[in-house]
C-alpha cells in the first residue's frame, strides 16, 4: 500500500493545482475518491467490497478503484464525496503531512483547497488571486474579500484595506490557521450586521501562507524539522533566508545574520527572495492599505515597529495611535504589547517596512503559548491550540479591518457590537 500521508498529499496538490478539477476525464482510469464511512463497521464493508483503502480520516476513506469498482461501492450505498483521476493526481511532486495528533493543521494543498471551497460558497465577495510564486514554483495565494464586484475584478479597490498574513515562518503552522479561520469567520457570518458592515466599506485581504516551501519542507518527514526559513539553495549548499529578515526598510542594519547557514540569514540583497518580493508588490500595488497583521508564535505578544532601533516611532501621533491600538488589543487576549524592539533588534522585517516605507499601521502577533514553552511545544502547540488562538485574537483582527478607514480613531474608538 502506497503511504496514506503521501497519497493524500498528493491528490490535495492535484486538487488544489487545477481549478477545473471536476471537467470531463478519462472514463477508464483509476479514480482517487472519498467515500462517506463514518465508522469502523463501515469501513470493514467497504473493505468486503474488495476496494483498497489507503486513508482513513473521522468521516471518510480515501481509495484508489477502478471506474467499476467506483460504481460497485454508489450501489452498495456508499456515498462518492469526491472524485479525481488517479494518474493526474500522482503525477506531480508530494510530500507527507502533519504528524496524526496534528490533522487540524493545513497543508499547502489542504490550505489552496480551503481557500477554493470559500470562493466557490462565496464567489459574489471573494476572489483568489496568486500574488506570486515561492522559490519552488508554489502559488502564494491571497483571498480578496470585498462587496464591490468592481474591486474583484480588479484587485484593486478604493476602499480601506487591512491584511492578515500567515507562515512567513515555516515552523509557524499555527499561523496559518488564523488568518484561514479569519476569512471563514467573515464569510460564513456575512449577513451579521456588524460583519456586513465591514464587508460593505473594507477591503480585506488573506494571505494565509507566505512561505509555502517551508511550510511544506516543515512536514515532509512526517515529523517535524523546527525549520524557519525558505528553500532557497544557497552558495555554500545550506539552504534558506529568512523571509522576516528580507525586507528593504533598514535591511541588514542588526538583528539578522550575513551567514547563509543562520536561521536568520538575511539574504544576498533586499527582497532577494520571490516571497518577500510578492509581498512587497501585492502592497505597493494597493496604496489603499492601511492595516496589516503578520502572525508569528510564539510568546503572546503584541509588537509595533521600531525593530531595527530603540528610538520610538518620531511621528507623535502615529506612536500614540500605534500604543493606544496595541494596548486595545492586548486587553482582548491578554497578550503583552509593546515595541519590536523592545524583545531584540530585528531589521528587514514586515511591519518596519509596511510602516516605513508606506505608512501601514503594522503589527505582529506572536501567538500562544505564552514564552515559557519550550521551542518544540511553542512552535507546535498541538491541535487543541487553534481554536483557542483564533478566539482569542478576533476581537483584534476585526478591530484592525474597522479602523483600516483611519487608525487615528484609535484613541475614541468605540467597540463593535
Amino acid at each position: 500500500m502506497i503511504a496514506p500521508k503521501f497519497l493524500l498529499a498528493l491528490a490535495l496538490s492535484f486538487i488544489a493545482a487545477n481549478a477545473t478539477a471536476h471537467a470531463a476525464i478519462d472514463s477508464s482510469a483509476p479514480r482517487f475518491v472519498r467515500i462517506a464511512a463514518k465508522n469502523q463497521a463501515e469501513r470493514s464493508a467497504l473493505a468486503d467490497l474488495g476496494i483498497s483503502i489507503e486513508v482513513v480520516r473521522s468521516d471518510s476513506v480515501w481509495s484508489i478503484s477502478a471506474p467499476a469498482m467506483v460504481e460497485a461501492v454508489k450501489s452498495a450505498g456508499f456515498t462518492i464525496l469526491e472524485s479525481y483521476d488517479a494518474q493526474e493526481a500522482f503525477s506531480g511532486p508530494g510530500s507527507l503531512d502533519f504528524p496524526s495528533a496534528d490533522q487540524r493543521y493545513h497543508n499547502y494543498a489542504e490550505m489552496t483547497s480551503a481557500l477554493r471551497t470559500l470562493q466557490s460558497k462565496h464567489a459574489d465577495i471573494t476572489r483568489i488571486v496568486s500574488i506570486g510564486k515561492s522559490i519552488e514554483q508554489r502559488d502564494i495565494w491571497a483571498m480578496q474579500i470585498n462587496s464591490n464586484p468592481d474591486a474583484l475584478r480588479d484587485s484593486v479597490s478604493g476602499k480601506p484595506g487591512a491584511v492578515f498574513m500567515g507562515a512567513h515562518h515555516a515552523r509557524e503552522h499555527l499561523t496559518v490557521e488564523l488568518p484561514l479561520m479569519l476569512a471563514q469567520h467573515l464569510l460564513a457570518n456575512r449577513e451579521l450586521p456588524e460583519v456586513a458592515r465591514l464587508l460593505d466599506t473594507r477591503d480585506i485581504w488573506i494571505i494565509p501562507m507566505v512561505n509555502p516551501d517551508g511550510a511544506e519542507f516543515d512536514v515532509s518527514t512526517g515529523k517535524y524539522q523546527l525549520w524557519r526559513k525558505n528553500r532557497r539553495k544557497n552558495a555554500n549548499d545550506s539552504f534558506g533566508v529568512d523571509l522576516n529578515r528580507n525586507y528593504g526598510y533598514r535591511w541588514g542594519t542588526g538583528g539578522s545574520s550575513k551567514l547563509p547557514q543562520s536561521d536568520t540569514y538575511r539574504g544576498e540583497a533586499a527582497f532577494s527572495e520571490p516571497e518577500s518580493m510578492a509581498v512587497k508588490n501585492f502592497v505597493e500595488a494597493r496604496p489603499n492599505l492601511k492595516t496589516m497583521l503578520t502572525f508569528h508564535s510564539f510568546s503572546e505578544l503584541i509588537l509595533y515597529p521600531w525593530g531595527h532601533t530603540n528610538e520610538e516611532i518620531g511621528n507623535a501621533r502615529d506612536l500614540a495611535a500605534f500604543k493606544q491600538m496595541a494596548n486595545t488589543m492586548a486587553g482582548w487576549n491578554k497578550y503583552r504589547a509593546k515595541q519590536s524592539s523592545g524583545l531584540y533588534i530585528t531589521s528587514g522585517d514586515t511591519t518596519d517596512w509596511a510602516y516605513g516605507e508606506h505608512g501601514i499601521f503594522a503589527f505582529t502577533f506572536e501567538l500562544s503559548p505564552s514564552g515559557g514553552a519550550g521551542a518544540s511545544k511553542g512552535f507546535y502547540p498541538g491541535a487543541a491550540a487553534v481554536d483557542k488562538a483564533f478566539a482569542d485574537n478576533l476581537k483584534p483582527s476585526l478591530y484592525l479591518i474597522d479602523l483600516a478607514d483611519d487608525p487615528y480613531r484609535a484613541a475614541d474608538y468605540v467597540p463593535l457590537h
